[in-house]
């Protein structure tokens, strides 16, 4: 399997993500659902966005890993954000959990999640050969 993260010179360029991914013999592709700030033991980790950002990209992780995938196998995040919580917290928390890995990313601002106090959802792409 061959995964090429693609940043044409005609589109800004980013650290944190790419403008497009490419996959040649996918093998496998998981699809992780969306993943909240709820710690294993069910009860969700804080009020803020930062904390419930960090715990839900752990969680897509510890998916991924259940499925026999890691982060490098990622494809596409699609990240939901509920309005009125400053985006960039939620970048800030991402770079502590999944570090500089270039991604297609997907950030959306929503009225409201399943959830009220829920501030976050995260879901992924990944495959592996």
């Amino acid at each position: 399997m061959n995964i090429k993260h693609i940043n044409p010179d005609s589109l800004p360029r980013n650290p944190a993500f790419a403008q497009a991914v490419s996959v040649q013999n996918p093998g496998t592709l998981i699809y992780v659902g969306g993943q909240n700030g709820i710690g294993a033991d069910g009860e969700l980790v804080g009020a803020d966005l930062a904390s419930q950002a960090e715990q839900a990209l752990r969680n897509v992780l510890a998916a991924l890993e259940a499925a026999g995938a890691r982060q490098e196998n990622v494809l596409k995040l699609t990240v939901h954000v509920v309005q009125g919580h400053p985006v960039e917290e939620a970048f800030g928390a991402a770079q502590k959990v999944w570090g500089t890995n270039a991604t297609a990313v997907t950030v959306l601002v929503v009225a409201g999640l399943a959830n009220p106090a829920f501030l976050i959802e995260v879901d992924a792409v990944a495959a592996v050969a």
